[in-house]
């Protein structure tokens, strides 16, 4: 049936993408692997690009599914999105962010694969934004951008280092910026400043 091909294609196209990359496979080794024709395939996909496009589209969605589920079981604060990447880490088959390695791959930011890498980040962002304005943070919005540099820094260095460590060194520095968001602002003296005349 027409949707299993599509479906086929999708699953085949994002198990190929991520392990070996988006320009080291082709098309004919995702018909080959996936059984689909070349007729049906260009049925589903114009060109190769439409693929990608559509196979980071929807892991975007089952991904950002899986960290709200994580985050949750992990007991749902802020800190909790590193507790899930190291799970992710602990993975066979983990291979880092297939966002930051389509952005890495499709460095022009006017193509449509960087840009739905790009909007992934920002709904990443939007979330951990949420988490924190939960937890009553001041300044949320700067401080979700740090976690998403910290959380993308453990990502690449977790894939560099083949072990989950960069997410709990990654924890311990959000941690540490939590803890000096939620300080409360130092307290003016009641003591009445003394007049440099005065004696």
């Amino acid at each position: 049936m027409p949707v299993q091909a599509r479906e086929r294609l999708l699953r085949t196209a994002e198990d190929l993408f991520y392990a070996d990359g988006i320009r080291a496979v082709g098309v004919e080794r995702i018909l080959s692997e996936s059984g689909v024709g070349r007729a049906s395939f260009y049925r589903h996909f114009p060109a190769k690009d439409d693929l990608v496009v559509a196979v980071l589209e929807a892991r975007d969605v089952r991904w950002r599914s899986w960290l709200v589920e994580r985050v949750a079981a992990h007991g749902g604060g802020p800190l909790t999105v590193f507790d899930a990447l190291a799970e992710r880490f602990a993975t066979a088959d983990f291979r880092g962010c297939a966002f930051i390695n389509t952005m890495v791959e499709s460095a022009d930011p006017q193509s449509a694969a960087h840009a739905v890498a790009a909007r992934h980040k920002a709904a990443v962002r939007a979330y951990v934004r949420e988490l924190l304005t939960a937890d009553n943070v001041a300044e949320p919005d700067t401080l979700a951008g740090r976690f998403l540099l910290l959380m993308d820094g453990a990502i690449v260095t977790a894939l560099r280092e083949r072990t989950p460590d960069a997410a709990h060194q990654a924890r311990d520095v959000a941690e540490a910026l939590l803890a000096a968001a939620r300080r409360e602002p130092a307290q003016p003296s009641d003591a009445r400043p003394i007049s440099p005349t005065e004696p």
